[in-house]
């Protein structure tokens, strides 16, 4: 099993303390359907291993990073988000990031505004 951290709730995913609603899993990640979406589609995928943020994340393995991002676009894919897709980190507090562990959100099924916010 990955390193993981008890007081965390994606790690509590991960272990299966909690039971997501599990899209895809490979040897390093997991995806799951946000229950707050923000979109028709709206999935987090997390590495396995707890580390804080996407920056330390690509800071201490690549090859978890790439993924993360690969699992996505599986899903995403599965998902038939032919049209488009937009893939967010929220990386500190004041990004928005509310769940310490890094996570990447996939949301599709709309149109997309830019600047998003």
């Amino acid at each position: 099993m990955s390193q993981t951290s008890q007081d965390c709730l994606f790690c509590k995913f991960v272990d299966r303390v909690i039971t997501p609603d599990v899209l895809g899993e490979t040897e390093h990640s997991l995806a799951f359907r946000d229950i707050s979406p923000q979109a028709p589609t709206h999935v987090l995928v997390v590495p396995k291993r707890h580390v804080e943020n996407a920056g330390e994340l690509a800071q201490e393995d690549a090859v978890e990073l790439a993924d993360v991002v690969l699992l996505a676009r599986a899903v995403a894919q599965a998902e038939g988000l032919d049209t488009g897709y937009r893939l967010v980190f929220n990386t500190g507090e004041r990004a928005g990031q509310s769940v310490f562990h890094a996570h990447l959100h996939l949301l599709g099924g709309r149109d997309m505004e830019w600047p998003p916010g």
